[in-house]
């Protein structure tokens, strides 16, 4: 099994990070603006109690980055989005300012949403990827490897054929411990971001208020821009350790009432996504 310096499976302790000269900071995080019964607020409260950094990384959906902005709490906020990509992966994009966030909803998440607004949007990842240029911000591909069946990771659709590899040239990082995620997946997403040379990032992709900071990325910078130029130039660590399987139950409980209401919606997208897969194991079974 391969371990790297740089990404420690342990549970983080920010007061020792912080010691080092290095800012932690969870990067996957979600709120009451998507899926998660989280409130912003207490999100912030608890990240300046703990002495980290919060990306809030909401569902298709940047108004949790606006409203924190509005709280005026003292704690390095970088604003993010995941964006759930037609095709498959959750792209995570993080910005250099929330301006350029809310710019980039506007114009290129909000008028291509389903009806289900967490599930993927009607843009596919080199889309997704297109539409940012222009924009001060990097993207990072998160939970590389997927969740359990799902088609929700870059290296799960290029295994499949849905994606080409050279996506990969396209990111500027990984998520290499998700929290939601096995440790052979993590494992095998800190593979992949050092064999496609990319940055590595943290984050506990959590949705209940007590998760937040299971996972931390950490760099030596006193600011938003300092922090994201450091996971460009791959000059990060991560720390953390996956949720046990009864934490995750938990989570997927407070999770389902939100998802619910689009069961229609979730599953029309789920069969768009998986029909390019299902169409390729048929036709490599007649050509047998």
């Amino acid at each position: 099994m391969l371990y790297y310096k740089d990404i420690v499976f342990q549970k983080p302790l920010p007061e020792e990070i912080r010691r080092l000269g290095l800012l932690p900071a969870d990067l996957h995080f979600h709120t009451r603006h998507s899926d998660s019964p989280t409130r912003v607020r207490d999100a912030l409260k608890l990240a300046a109690r703990r002495g980290i950094g919060l990306a809030i990384t909401d569902h298709n959906q940047a108004s949790g980055v606006a409203e924190a902005e509005r709280q005026g709490i003292r704690v390095p906020l970088i604003p993010g989005i995941e964006v759930s990509a037609n095709d498959g992966p959750h792209i995570l994009l993080y910005f250099y300012s929330a301006s350029d966030l809310l710019d980039f909803y506007r114009r290129h998440v909000e008028k291509n949403r389903r009806d289900g607004p967490y599930t993927a949007i009607l843009l596919d990842t080199p889309e997704i990827l297109d539409r940012r240029e222009g924009y001060a911000c990097i993207a990072v591909e998160a939970h590389p490897c997927g969740y359990a069946f799902l088609n929700r990771g870059v290296q799960r659709c290029v295994a499949g054929r849905c994606i080409g590899e050279d996506i990969f040239s396209r990111l500027d990082g990984l998520e290499v411990i998700c929290g939601g995620m096995a440790r052979s997946h993590n494992l095998k997403a800190a593979g992949l971001a050092v064999a496609h040379g990319l940055g590595r990032t943290g984050g506990t992709d959590g949705h209940l208020l007590y998760e937040l900071g299971g996972v931390v990325t950490c760099a030596e910078a006193d600011t938003v821009e300092e922090f994201l130029d450091a996971i460009q130039a791959k000059k990060t660590a991560v720390i953390g350790r996956e949720r046990p399987f009864f934490e995750k139950a938990v989570m997927g409980t407070a999770v389902l009432p939100h998802h619910l209401p689009y069961t229609v919606p979730i599953l029309q997208a789920r069969w768009e996504q998986d029909l390019p897969r299902i169409r390729k194991f048929v036709a490599g079974r007649l050509n047998r």
